[in-house]
């Protein structure tokens, strides 16, 4: 019998990365000299939704390119990596772009110009309602205009589909909003924009749990994650030991692969290691979807990496 799989649906940014190469990332009024330069697709929607299409996963992809040259070429490498991009559409002037600076310990700046993102406006979203009634479950990032977010998760409790937001940039939101999140995944610098700071990661989870957050995740790189939900799951899925040598789009990789893995009936915890495991790989490889694992790459390193 044949299973039909319900899709991860992203509804996000898609950007241009142009990534500097950097021996330090200059404080402020500083010169350095870079030692290389590329571009490279990224975004936080679409890096998740390559994160989850190359583990195997049927993903959909929502959002707007624009009409320059980047547009065309930020599609082609959405399709490469196995995301229907039949959701998408082109939008007049410049596509999203994201400058960076990546230094050599891997630790990253990035400045985000919205360009075709900002246009993703929630009637845009209303368009495609029939198409996010056949989620399995809807990925959210704070790189689109909040109205558009807010939206999107608005729709998703009408039409009972379960939304993973991923909080980032950080920007303040709504007290509505919580209620309708099924999981959470923030990082320090996040959860500390909605709990306040100097609380154990415990006492911030705990704090959003009572807002309505249905479940979270606190991501803290090499800390590991700490998982817990309303239906009592809590504990903290270590981190796996990698030589890190670009931080760029690991929480993106976790993200897509949390979401793959609960997709397929992973319980919270097991999903979380399963991703730890993609966004270790990631670390120990140059660019944002460049650096995403396939099923295999995963499979393997769990293997070799037994708890």
């Amino acid at each position: 019998m044949t299973v039909i799989r319900k899709p991860i649906i992203v509804v996000g940014s898609v950007t241009m990365d142009m990534v500097t190469l950097t021996p330090q990332i200059p404080r402020m009024g500083q010169t350095v000299i870079g030692t290389s330069f590329s571009t490279t697709p990224g975004g936080k929607g679409a890096n998740q939704a390559v994160a989850a299409a190359r583990l195997g996963y049927p993903v959909q992809m929502i959002g707007k390119v624009g009409d320059d040259a980047y547009g065309p070429l930020l599609l082609e490498n959405l399709k490469n990596a196995g995301v229907d991009v039949s959701g998408m559409a082109i939008a007049p002037g410049s596509s999203g772009l994201a400058p960076i600076l990546l230094d050599r310990d891997g630790h990253n700046s990035i400045v985000v110009v919205p360009g075709a993102n900002g246009k993703v406006n929630p009637a845009f979203v209303d368009q495609y309602k029939e198409i996010l009634r056949s989620a399995g479950m809807v990925l959210c990032q704070l790189e689109l205009p909040l109205a558009t977010t807010e939206r999107t998760l608005a729709l998703c409790v009408e039409l009972n589909v379960p939304v993973m937001l991923d909080p980032a940039p950080a920007a303040p939101l709504p007290e509505s909003i919580w209620t309708q999140i099924a999981w959470l995944t923030p990082n320090e610098t996040e959860a500390a924009l909605y709990v306040g700071e100097n609380l154990s990661v415990e006492e911030a989870a705990a704090q959003l749990l009572a807002r309505g957050v249905q479940g979270i995740v606190l991501k803290r790189g090499a800390q590991g994650a700490f998982v817990a939900s309303a239906s009592g799951v809590s504990g903290w899925v270590k981190p796996f030991p990698v030589d890190a040598i670009d931080t760029v789009a690991a929480g993106d990789c976790f993200n897509g692969a949390f979401a793959v893995a609960l997709m397929e009936g992973k319980d919270p915890m097991q999903a979380a290691n399963f991703a730890s495991a993609a966004a270790a790989i990631s670390v120990t490889r140059r660019g944002a979807q460049a650096s995403m694992p396939d099923r295999g790459d995963v499979d393997a390193f769990l293997a070799s990496h037994a708890r």
